[in-house]
């Protein structure tokens, strides 16, 4: 499929320009720019026009633009396609051969991506932040993002990393990271409570005091043993003789809940996350809660990729700001 749109005249399909002959044409492949050589080749290794968008970090538009004016430069259709597969056209091939032979003598650039350190705590990264930064990386696939998972207070003040997203007890930022960063910035106030698989309780038979989880298998996530605002749940978990599962994953914590009539701690946003569970409020007199903190590292705050990724993050949480309404 050519981006040289042909012409009709009297039956006869005719294009704009005569096609580029012998030596001419290796002129003209010599002086094709390095940018839209990369545009070439990625396109042709990639069989996908957005996918070697996203390798390139272009805009899929920019991309299909700047190869529709190579093709009308040299005046030959380079791609066809075959379905719904993108291929080199036989002047294509012949393109991708020249460029080939040229590469020894010709090292186009590569554009170094700098490390984006992204530290985030696990239950965020999960429930809120982690289908966001999927869809970041889909469009951005020449990215280098390290996702560094937070699970416990010493983690955050012993890493350096250019985004912390980060979970406190109370109403001021402490722990915080131990490198300069921008004044952190509360993002939200998560409460927490016990949560159910709805399949695994009937409103009759849920229960409405803490003398009644004693029918109920408990499961505990390790890292909430370390919050004090938890207290009122972990005392209840520690009392236990019997009924309790402790675990250091919080993805097998959440599948235990789901598929094995247990009793977990959760955010109460975790119903919006997950259709399939309930909250059971009311149990504990106290209330459980912690705060959520963004700081961004000083010396890299001022990066485009550093500011795409915190823009993102703020963008998240405005979209589930209801989440977190009590």
């Amino acid at each position: 499929m050519s981006f040289i749109e042909p012409t009709g005249r009297q039956g006869v399909t005719d294009y704009r320009a005569p096609q580029v002959k012998g030596d001419t044409w290796l002129a003209v492949v010599a002086g094709i720019e390095d940018e839209v050589v990369q545009y070439f080749m990625v396109s042709a290794r990639c069989g996908c026009f957005m996918q070697a968008a996203r390798s390139l970090n272009v805009r899929a538009t920019q991309l299909r633009k700047q190869l529709a004016l190579l093709e009308e430069r040299l005046q030959r259709s380079l791609f066809n396609f075959q379905g719904s597969a993108l291929t080199l056209s036989r002047d294509g091939q012949q393109l991708h051969a020249q460029l080939t032979s040229l590469a020894r003598e010709r090292q186009l650039p590569v554009v170094e991506q700098p490390i984006i350190r992204l530290a985030v705590a696990e239950s965020i990264l999960h429930d809120i932040l982690g289908r966001d930064l999927v869809s970041l990386l889909r469009r951005n696939a020449s990215l280098r993002l390290d996702i560094i998972s937070l699970d416990s207070d010493l983690a955050l003040q012993t890493i350096t990393a250019d985004v912390v997203l980060w979970l406190t007890a109370d109403d001021l930022p402490k722990p915080a990271p131990s490198f300069a960063t921008s004044k952190p910035l509360r993002l939200a106030r998560l409460d927490y409570l016990p949560h159910i698989a709805k399949r695994y309780s009937r409103v009759t038979a849920r229960p409405d005091s803490v003398d009644d989880l004693a029918d109920f298998l408990l499961v505990q996530w390790q890292q909430d043993r370390q919050v004090d605002s938890f207290r009122p749940w972990n005392t209840l978990v520690d009392e236990r003789l019997a009924g309790v599962v402790q675990l250091h994953s919080y993805e097998l914590m959440l599948e235990m809940i789901r598929c094995s009539a247990c009793i977990g701690l959760l955010p109460a946003y975790m119903s919006r996350y997950d259709r399939g569970l309930i909250a059971l409020p009311g149990l504990f007199a106290e209330p459980m809660q912690r705060q959520v903190w963004l700081a961004v590292n000083a010396d890299s705050r001022e990066q485009s990729e550093v500011q795409m990724l915190v823009e993102l993050i703020h963008n998240t949480f405005r979209e589930r700001r209801d989440w977190f309404e009590s």
